[in-house]
């Protein structure tokens, strides 16, 4: 996550962000967020934090999400829960014709970024004990097939009308107190550790336009390679954000220091910009 201060944060946010990955930067990253949160707290770029949670308002490239961290009045705490742009279905029992697939039905939800959803299954494979290479394989696929065949918008931005990856699920989206299981592939074959905060975001948002969920039902989401574990539900309708119907989701997860890094520049470095390999 880059921090950005002053001008650039403005409109009633604390901090704005851009959100980095290996093929550039993403409009939405939840588990960014919840960590951003406590780094926020702790390093003291959020004045006067309050007990026994502070909202961090964060301006993001998807919009104004804010996150709601614990604060004892020393250090900040988990679990960090969050609440994002409006959230919806962009596109629900889509056929898509995927190569090497054939025909799969896929639904689209956008929260923060949009994501195309399928079950596993559909693929021939099983999200929890198939290999994770075969996993990326099929749903970069079925990413490439949706991009050909489906054109996105988003209601008040183009920039945000593009797809930024597939999930793959256990096909467990029907309301239940066991966690269901999901793997999301992203940008350049990018697979995600945790459950995806905006893609949890996106099912919810979907699981309730379909009527599996009602407003305040929580669900439990599990990572398939970490296996750590985010909750989610819809908190409230919104008004209709285009011609979308939408809704606001709040996620909770937890989110941990494991170290710091200085990052130095010098002018006479010719690879002082980076380089990409792969």
């Amino acid at each position: 996550a880059v921090v950005v201060r002053g001008g650039a944060a403005a409109e009633g946010a604390d901090l704005a962000v851009l959100f980095l990955h290996c093929a550039g930067d993403s409009a939405m990253c939840g588990h960014a967020v919840m960590a951003l949160g406590r780094f926020a707290l702790d390093y003291g770029l959020v004045p006067a934090p309050t007990r026994p949670e502070t909202a961090v308002r964060l301006r993001c490239p998807c919009g104004p999400v804010t996150a709601f961290v614990p604060w004892d009045g020393h250090r900040s705490g988990n679990p960090v829960r969050f609440h994002s742009v409006p959230a919806f279905a962009a596109a629900t029992d889509l056929a898509v014709d995927v190569p090497g697939h054939g025909k799969v039905v896929v639904d689209i939800g956008y929260g923060g970024t949009f994501y195309a959803f399928l079950s596993a299954e559909q693929l021939g494979l099983d999200v929890c004990s198939s290999k994770t290479r075969d996993l990326v394989s099929a749903a970069s696929a079925v990413t490439e097939a949706v991009k050909k065949q489906f054109k996105l918008h988003h209601p008040e931005s183009e920039d945000l009308a593009f797809l930024y990856g597939t999930i793959l699920t256990d096909g467990k989206d029907a309301f239940s107190e066991e966690p269901t299981t999901n793997i999301c592939v992203f940008a350049d074959e990018q697979v995600d550790r945790s459950p995806t905060g905006s893609g949890v975001t996106a099912r919810i948002a979907l699981q309730y336009h379909k009527g599996l969920i009602q407003l305040g039902q929580t669900r439990t989401f599990r990572s398939s390679t970490a296996g750590s574990l985010f909750t989610g539900k819809a908190v409230k309708a919104s008004d209709l954000f285009g011609n979308y119907s939408a809704v606001i989701v709040e996620v909770s997860g937890e989110a941990f220091y494991t170290g710091t890094a200085t990052f130095t520049v010098e002018e006479e470095d010719p690879l002082k910009h980076g380089f990409f390999f792969k």
